[in-house]
């Protein structure tokens, strides 16, 4: 029998390595500075000035009457009121093209890139097009519906239309992206089932119903989760759209989410440790939210 100490092989931490680096430089550094940084009434252009104030930036988005309690949970109401509005259309609408375009006519490949194309454009791209169009002034919407001699909206600066706005143009953008996962996962499924049910008499809705939906049920959880997270981080479109108005009269704005209010604080104000306690409190959301979907991948396990 041959004992000894099992000779140690670094050849597999040289492959995780180059991205072990580049986590550290640019998530860890960066998560573990705002931390400290939250801790501080921090001036970065005169690091002289900086002082520490302890909890005082957390206190201040959790007590009551404060301007910044009321900015901040209004922002986090916005990226809420987004997140319920857009996330179901970027579930069911990519679901129903994909059930579509699963199939083998002529064509077919065409229309999977038609849906997908807008999603390898920018977010500048998506929101300067969708300003274009939505703008009340000269916008190519209430050109045409002058012309019908319909009403005309401010779109881009009234509710609920601002909103509306939003979650348009993110669905025109996003949707291409989860057709294709929902399409690969069905082209993933085999053949005969369908066959099998077709044999017993089920039509295409009970087929879809009792076959596909159920062998989806990984990637459709997946999907959500991802998209949630996704519309949580919502920041360009109402920033290049919108600039988060209408203002409303205790501070904030109607289309400002939690992502646009952390960058005009950090960056606009500027109040940098007000800032980092506000994405050190966003942060610790979505690290709950992410141990939430572990937990759902574990049970399909």
């Amino acid at each position: 029998m041959v004992t000894g100490k099992r000779k140690f092989n670094g050849v597999p931490y040289l492959f995780i390595l180059p991205h072990l680096i580049f986590f550290i430089v640019f998530v860890g550094y960066p998560f573990f500075n705002g931390l400290y940084i939250s801790f501080f009434n921090y001036d970065y252009l005169r690091p002289q000035a900086t002082t520490f104030v302890g909890l005082q930036n957390y206190m201040d988005l959790f007590r009551p009457g404060s301007v910044k309690y009321y900015e901040f949970w209004n922002s986090m109401r916005v990226t809420l009121v987004f997140v319920v509005s857009s996330v179901p259309f970027l579930i069911l609408i990519p679901l129903g093209l994909a059930t579509l375009l699963n199939t083998k006519l002529p064509g077919t490949n065409a229309f999977r890139a038609i849906y997908f194309a807008p999603w390898v454009l920018s977010c500048a791209v998506i929101s300067l097009i969708w300003w274009w169009i939505f703008q009340s002034q000269g916008g190519l919407l209430n050109y045409y519906l002058g012309a019908l001699g319909l009403p005309t909206p401010r779109w881009l600066s009234t509710m609920p239309y601002a909103m509306i706005t939003i979650v348009v143009a993110t669905i025109w953008w996003t949707m291409g992206y989860n057709m294709i996962i929902f399409l690969a996962a069905m082209q993933d499924i085999p053949a005969d089932l369908y066959e099998a049910g077709r044999v017993d008499g089920a039509n295409a809705w009970q087929r879809f119903i009792y076959i596909t939906l159920p062998l989806l049920r990984p990637v459709l959880v997946l999907i959500i989760i991802t998209t949630i997270i996704a519309s949580f981080n919502l920041l360009g479109q109402p920033m290049m759209m919108t600039r988060g108005d209408p203002r409303l009269p205790n501070g904030g704005g109607a289309t400002e989410p939690v992502m646009l209010r952390i960058f005009t604080e950090g960056f606009v104000r500027p109040y940098q440790g007000s800032a980092a306690a506000m994405s050190v409190i966003v942060a610790i959301i979505m690290m709950a939210f992410s141990l939430v979907n572990f937990r759902l991948f574990r049970h399909q396990e």
